[in-house]
């Protein structure tokens, strides 16, 4: 089964954004995230409508930053990004009545619903700007 790769591909996005001294463009930042500027075009669109990021047009323009890196959780993002799945494995459900898939699915269903509550905690403690000191520091330790 794939795995989804769109959340860590927006924050990449957004971080590189942050990076930038001014507007960056699609192509730009398809580029540092190895993908389609039109890939990029269209996870900024929807970003942009949800007030994270603006586009200005024309020479010089691109994609900006609206908020501030302290004010953006990973929670907001993922939120943006229409909450996909966070974890790829599921139920069995080809047989309802079955007791033994009822205990199964119960003990499963629970221990997915804790995971998923203790990730979504760490997203909503979590903001780009944690993630833009983390950069920092590794970039600091890649120079010595």
């Amino acid at each position: 089964m794939k795995q989804s790769t769109k959340f860590s591909d927006v924050l990449h996005i957004l971080l590189h954004m942050s990076m930038s001294s001014g507007p960056a463009t699609s192509e730009t930042l398809a580029k540092s995230a190895q993908t389609n500027p039109v890939v990029v075009r269209r996870i900024l669109a929807g970003l942009r409508e949800e007030g994270f990021v603006q586009s200005e047009k024309g020479h010089g323009g691109g994609w900006s930053l609206v908020r501030d890196l302290k004010e953006i959780t990973l929670y907001d993002i993922y939120e943006a990004i229409d909450a996909p799945r966070i974890l790829a494995i599921a139920n069995r459900t080809e047989s309802p009545d079955c007791l033994v898939e009822q205990a199964v699915n119960t003990a499963m269903g629970n221990a997915f619903q804790e995971a998923e509550a203790i990730l979504l905690a760490r997203f909503r403690d979590t903001t780009l700007a944690d993630l833009h000191r983390l950069i920092k520091k590794h970039h600091a330790k890649r120079k010595q």
